[in-house]
């Protein structure tokens, strides 16, 4: 959620930001909307005031045995009674309205960000790894379908598309997978594991801001609660309703989860194989830091990701994603992409976005610079560290063999029992 003191001050800037994300100006609302706000807050108050300064005299015209006085002054705080009633119901009216537009304007982003309408306009880093040209190359689904070790039709029968039963050594390629990114993260690069709920309320989603706006990108129960979409929503929610001390930043949380998602707008696009389910494992990695350590965190953030190809042995660029194809609660994305020989193409593995104090407003997590200095909103980070289901279609592809068997990558072999081959 953006900060009203900031869009007061800078209107030109917000709705410059909203234009290049797509979006409509709205600062002339917004400042409209405040400011009536604002009046109905001063006149409540005066109202207030007034009520409890007339209850006053009229103790004191009793006590000198003014009934007249009293009872003018009884009528009038009668009155005000009304005044201030109708004066809560505007400041809660115009609250809500104003809070409701606020949640649902996205991030603007840093200055760095490349402008742009879609994906087109990404901006390509670096490349990493030679990309591996296989004549005749399958893709993942026909090498898991043709071991008998990945079945999507009697899933289809279980669960409906966009489900996957995996078994034998594709499972434990799957276990194994999660196993090392998750130990390399711990080990090596400083984060804690979590294991978190996987079932959240409304307001743990709102904070990391896929509410209101992408409900229907959501599973919700019966009892009202929400499937994470990914283990972003409980990881950066520890911190909310916190006041944190600046030297425990930054603070980095890494976690293993199921993730679920209704790909609503996904209709027709990866309809065969892992790369678009409903249910798939990923390890997510959350960064929780100082303002002025933000930028710094997302660099290192995104080499943590990219470290996990790189002992994979898998080849990767790693693009910036222009304003239009950004995520909402993101001010700078970083999406590393995965080559994989059966498509013949780069395809996402994982994205590292800085959100600023975007999610921390809707939070209200904030730390404290220093001792008896005011506190300030805690800046949060986010990044796939990577998707398993992904990693695990770039590995069976990267290392597919001409017999249809799958070379298991060096640094997996101690968590697949010593294993060096599927199939």
């Amino acid at each position: 959620m953006l900060d009203m003191k900031w869009i007061r001050e800078n209107p030109e800037s917000l709705d410059r930001a909203m234009t290049i994300r797509g979006a409509e100006p709205v600062s002339a609302k917004l400042l409209s909307l405040d400011d009536g706000r604002r009046s109905a807050i001063q006149t409540l108050q005066d109202a207030q005031t007034r009520r409890n300064s007339a209850s006053k005299e009229i103790g004191q015209a009793k006590a000198a045995r003014d009934e007249a006085r009293a009872a003018t002054l009884m009528s009038e705080v009668a009155g005000l009674k009304d005044a201030i009633r109708q004066g809560e119901e505007d400041e809660k009216r115009l609250s809500a309205e104003l809070d409701g537009i606020l949640a649902s304007l996205p991030n603007p982003p840093l200055d760095d960000v490349p402008i742009g309408p879609d994906e087109s306009a990404n901006v390509e880093v670096r490349r990493v790894g030679e990309p591996r040209r296989i004549n005749g190359a399958r893709q993942h689904f026909e090498l898991g379908e043709a071991s008998g070790l990945m079945d999507f039709e009697i899933a289809a029968k279980i669960s409906g598309a966009r489900f996957v039963f995996l078994k034998g050594q594709l499972a434990r390629l799957e276990r194994a997978l999660g196993q090392f990114m998750l130990d390399l993260h711990t080990t090596e690069h400083g984060y804690t594991e979590v294991s978190p709920p996987l079932l959240v309320r409304d307001d743990a989603v709102y904070g990391t801001a896929q509410l209101p706006k992408f409900a229907e990108d959501l599973f919700q129960t019966t009892e009202g609660r929400w499937l994470i979409p990914t283990a972003e929503v409980p990881l950066t929610n520890l911190a909310r309703e916190q006041i944190l001390n600046a030297a425990d930043l930054p603070l980095r949380f890494t976690a293993l989860t199921p993730s679920f998602r209704s790909e609503a707008g996904s209709a027709g696009r990866d309809t065969r194989g892992l790369i678009r389910l409903h249910q798939f494992w990923k390890v997510e990695l959350v960064s929780i830091t100082a303002a002025d350590r933000s930028i710094e965190e997302h660099e290192r953030m995104t080499a943590c990701a990219e470290e996990v190809l790189k002992r994979l042995g898998l080849a990767y660029r790693a693009v910036v994603l222009c304003t239009g194809d950004m995520g909402f609660g993101s001010r700078k994305t970083y999406d590393l992409e995965v080559w994989l020989p059966g498509q013949n193409a780069y395809r996402e593995i994982s994205s590292c976005s800085v959100c600023g104090d975007f999610q921390a407003r809707r939070m209200g997590a904030r730390y404290r610079p220093a001792e008896g200095a005011a506190p300030q909103f805690v800046h949060t980070l986010n990044g796939s560290g990577t998707a398993v289901g992904r990693a695990m279609v770039a590995v069976m592809e990267t290392y597919q063999n001409g017999d249809g068997t799958i070379t298991v990558p060096d640094v997996l072999r101690p968590y697949m029992g010593g294993l060096d081959r599927i199939g």
